[in-house]
């Protein structure tokens, strides 16, 4: 990009003389008196003024012109033409979402998986340079989406996972493995698996604390998230005639093993979120904590570009004499 600066830009202000010495020439040319006087001037009655007399003052326009480009290039006009690399370190990130029927529970507006997905979304928005993939467990788990720089295909898949989508129960160990069979090869600078559920662990192959201890070994860090209130949550449920009820259910999260889980893990962390808007500071705070590593290079040249100026000032004094001489000469 070019940019113009100015080495000595204060002699600028010498450009405020011009308008003032253009007051003072329209005041003196407005004064000047005829070099000859007659008793009666009926004789030029009718007679107007010449071009050359009207276009006179030129002279004086070429000689402001003249001083003001002189002005200009004392300032020392630059060209400056800067360049930027950017270099990019992004963090590869992957959400392990529970879907397990509990999540249908209305502690959270509109209930707590519909809430993950919307503060999810949130955050995967502003992680603009980092691949992230998404795992969906209950009882089981899969890969809903590898990790991907293309967020919109991201966000497309996380708003169409729903409870039912697998057998119902909670599965830590086997959601924390997928996920580290997703992420472990990766070459990224930081690798990162957020675990986010509202219960207990009671189903899966793998055991949740040995699949911590794996993501250690990886040198993952794992952050989980106990999502749920502190004591009863209301729970829908449908009766033979396909009404909605509520009944109010006890909250059970294992927080002792998911907190173990995350400090198995180099500066892993556990989160309680006990309504939508603590589950948004907790992601912002992670947010916060894993950041991408941008480095800029900025490379910067200047260029000296007060030449055109002196020669502009050149031609408006050469014309101004040429046209003094010429064509505005006088006789005394």
């Amino acid at each position: 990009m070019h940019h113009i600066t100015f080495a000595h830009p204060y002699l600028l202000l010498l450009l405020l003389a011009i308008p003032l010495l253009t007051v003072w020439y329209v005041m003196r040319y407005r004064k000047q008196k005829p070099a000859l006087q007659f008793s009666n001037i009926s004789l030029f009655k009718g007679l107007k003024k010449t071009f050359r007399q009207r276009s006179y003052p030129v002279l004086f326009v070429l000689r402001m012109v003249a001083l003001a480009a002189i002005i200009i290039a004392l300032a020392r006009p630059q060209s400056m033409l800067s360049r930027q690399e950017m270099k990019v370190e992004g963090i590869d990130i992957v959400l392990a979402m529970d879907v397990s029927g509990s999540m249908l529970s209305e502690d959270f507006r509109p209930n707590r998986l519909e809430a993950a997905k919307k503060v999810a979304a949130d955050f995967i928005d502003g992680r603009k340079n980092d691949r992230i993939g998404l795992v969906v467990f209950s009882g089981e788990a899969f890969t809903q989406v590898p990790l991907t720089i293309d967020h919109s295909v991201l966000l497309r898949q996380l708003y169409e996972i729903k409870n039912g989508m697998i057998k119902d129960g909670t599965a830590l160990g086997d959601a924390l493995a997928t996920a580290i069979n997703r992420i472990k090869d990766s070459e990224a600078k930081s690798k990162v698996i957020i675990l986010l559920t509202d219960g207990v662990n009671n189903l899966g192959a793998v055991d949740p604390q040995s699949a911590a201890d794996i993501a250690a070994m990886y040198g993952i860090r794992l952050y989980t998230i106990g999502c749920g209130t502190n004591g009863m949550a209301p729970y829908p449920f449908r009766d033979q005639f396909g009404r909605v009820h509520y009944q109010n259910v006890p909250v059970e999260i294992g927080e002792s093993l998911l907190t173990n889980m995350a400090a198995s893990t180099h500066d892993g962390q556990y989160f309680r979120a006990t309504n939508k808007k603590s589950l948004e500071k907790i992601f912002h705070q992670i947010d916060e904590m894993e950041k991408s590593k941008i480095d800029v290079t900025q490379y910067s040249q200047t260029k000296d570009e007060y030449q055109g100026w002196i020669i502009l000032a050149a031609i408006a004094i050469l014309l101004e004499i040429l046209l003094a001489l010429l064509y505005y000469r006088s006789t005394p």
